[in-house]
């Protein structure tokens, strides 16, 4: 009878035992469906660290002093802005009690002048294998004459010898939202060799409030030196884009932590002071509100956002990778394959060289940095990690806008179309993304895709033109050969030329020739000139044949150039690549005003044909 009471003991314990089993299983089946928001929380300040006493507020753009401390004031509670950049977003942080942490959100939430309330978080760097390599004697005399450069596999992967001869990235401006560079000789920080030459602008330091956005770590400058090392300069390693501007944003410490507070600040402060790509090779396993509306701004301002996917080797992209309008970049190493530690998943853009060091400094993504976490010291050092990924796509999409491709959708869609696929490998879209970054396919196609339609619509343009004159008999003068030159350079000038030769292509003159009419503003005003209002409309066809249309044998072509800017503004509203300045980026006025100034751009034509103007 004991032994039987005892065995019903036992085996009600047990039943106890798989009902809590089962309940804990039930529960965590449930969290990423629908559980309580305090568990969510408590599920990611376990994975980022999230500060149970910090909170994020993101008030909306038009509320007053007054409003903020109407806020602090029935709360209880003290907002400070994030950092002096912060005021224009209204974006502020408090400290509360734990207790109170979570009734002070739900209230926030609630009321008509917060837009986002959320606890803040630690983003952390992963961390990565380096290794420093020691500079040969400079004995390497190919191009580029870096002579570290033979051991930049990564640079030949993405085919980067072909793409330099094609683009430079001049006058784009990138910013990295990093560790900080190492560019400036202040305290204890100085610019590492390698970067002596490259062009900083609108520096900050989102984690201490300040101007010195140097790199007290080494990950940050590394990255820089990823898509701007100077290049050709006889000494160290290449980059990618060499005549960029970098736009260094420490929001990072020395330690490789930094808070989403500090990072959705600085990619607002990039977009705000003209970085046309940000790179960020950082970011936690869940998302941010804040971070997101971030992105989102940004890419709504015109910049082409480039993340690191994350280094766990989950199925599931890290954030901000994972948000709308950012493009996730995967690591590929030395033979084209994904690396173990790279995460994958369907929403993997493209693959980019990552590294792999494990089996020594070959491996690796070699660049100019400081020791780590000795900005007294510098070197050259190999590392691994989707943070070394995502600044050769970042660099590429520099190039990809140095062409005057400037809407972020166009530049994603030119690097994802131009992507190959890995030699020896199977392209899997899960690992791959869309493929491995190819710089020169992706140079290529943004000046010759959009050469080739421009031309083309140019074309028939003109032939409409010179078909309904002559239908009627006003048709004044021969055509021949002078009004298809006309029509080549106003539509897409010598598009096809850097497929024949790059290097001919790239000289500052010939480069200018390479592109339609209204496209010479990217070589008089730069890249970040480009969409230039007066030069997208009819101003210059008319200029033109006001001032020769008495020269007679000069008509057919003035009026070829003006059918040719035609289909070159034709193409642009259909396809937005590119921005127009100072006409309202609201409904379709860009739109409009190219579609309005190609109609008057047919009607010069018309006129500069027509018999009955004839004096």
């Amino acid at each position: 009878m004991d032994n039987q009471r005892k065995r019903g003991k036992n085996i009600l314990w047990l039943l106890v035992l798989l009902m809590v089993l089962a309940a804990w299983w039930f529960l965590r089946g449930r969290d990423d469906e629908g559980a309580s928001k305090a568990q969510i929380d408590a599920d990611r300040a376990a994975a980022v660290g999230v500060d149970a006493d910090e909170i994020l507020v993101d008030l909306r753009d038009d509320v007053t002093d007054a409003d903020v401390a109407a806020i602090d004031r029935d709360l209880g509670i003290h907002l400070q802005l994030v950092s002096h950049e912060s005021l224009d977003e209204r974006f502020y942080r408090a400290h509360v009690a734990a207790a109170r942490r979570d009734a002070i959100l739900a209230k926030l939430s609630a009321r008509s002048d917060v837009d986002i309330a959320e606890p803040d978080a630690t983003v952390e760097l992963a961390p990565e294998a380096s290794y420093q390599v020691a500079e040969p004697k400079p004995n390497w005399e190919g191009f580029p004459n870096d002579p570290l450069y033979t051991k930049q596999w990564h640079m030949r992967q993405i085919k980067m010898p072909a793409a330099w001869k094609l683009a430079d990235g001049d006058g784009v401006t990138v910013a990295v939202i990093d560790t900080g560079v190492a560019f400036e000789d202040y305290g204890k920080m100085h610019e590492v060799p390698d970067l002596k030459g490259v062009e900083f602008v609108h520096p900050y330091n989102f984690v201490a409030d300040n101007t010195h956005a140097g790199d007290d770590h080494g990950h940050g400058t590394h990255v820089a030196g990823t898509i701007a090392q100077v290049t050709n300069n006889g000494i160290g390693v290449a980059g990618i884009a060499r005549k960029v501007k970098i736009m260094p944003l420490k929001v990072l410490a020395a330690n490789g932590s930094g808070s989403v507070a500090a990072i959705a600040d600085a990619i607002r402060y990039a977009a705000d002071n003209g970085a046309q790509v940000i790179n960020m090779s950082l970011g936690g396993r869940f998302p941010s509100r804040i971070m997101k509306k971030a992105v989102a701004y940004a890419h709504s301002k015109g910049v082409t956002v480039v993340c690191a996917a994350g280094n766990d080797g989950s199925s599931k992209v890290g954030y901000p990778a994972g948000y709308p309008g950012a493009i996730a970049v995967a690591a590929t190493q030395n033979d084209e394959s994904t690396t173990f530690y790279s995460n994958y998943g369907k929403d993997i853009d493209i693959a980019a060289p990552g590294g792999n060091t494990r089996d020594g400094q070959d491996g690796g993504v070699l660049q100019n940095t400081i020791a780590i976490g000795d900005p007294t010291h510098d070197g050259y050092f190999a590392f691994m990690g989707t943070s070394m990924a995502s600044p050769h796509v970042a660099g590429v999409a520099a190039l990809v806008v140095g062409e005057g491709v400037t809407d972020p959708n166009a530049v994603e869609r030119i690097l994802l179309n131009s992507a190959r696929s890995p030699e020896g490998h199977k392209l899997v879209r899960d690992r791959y993304g869309a493929g491995i970054l190819d710089a020169e396919a992706a140079v290529l196609e943004a000046r010759s895709q959009a050469g080739t339609w421009e031309l083309l619509i140019g074309l028939l343009l003109s032939g409409a033109v010179a078909s309904s004159l002559r239908r009627r008999n006003l048709l004044d003068v021969k055509l021949g050969g002078g009004y298809l030159v006309g029509v080549l350079f106003g539509a897409s000038g010598l598009f096809f030329l850097p497929y024949l030769s790059g290097s001919v292509a790239s000289l500052p003159g010939v480069e200018m020739l390479t592109r339609g009419i209204p496209s010479w503003d990217l070589s008089i005003l730069g890249p970040a000139g480009h969409g230039n209002a007066l030069f997208f409309s009819a101003l210059i066809p008319l200029a033109l044949l006001s001032v020769l249309f008495g020269v007679r044998r000069l008509r057919a072509p003035l009026a070829g150039v003006a059918a040719g800017v035609a289909g070159h503004l034709l193409f642009h509203a259909a396809v937005r690549v590119t921005d127009i300045h100072w006409v309202p980026n609201v409904f379709v006025m860009d739109q409009a005003w190219l579609v309005l100034n190609a109609a008057l751009c047919a009607g010069i034509a018309h006129l500069a044909l027509r018999r009955s103007h004839v004096s």
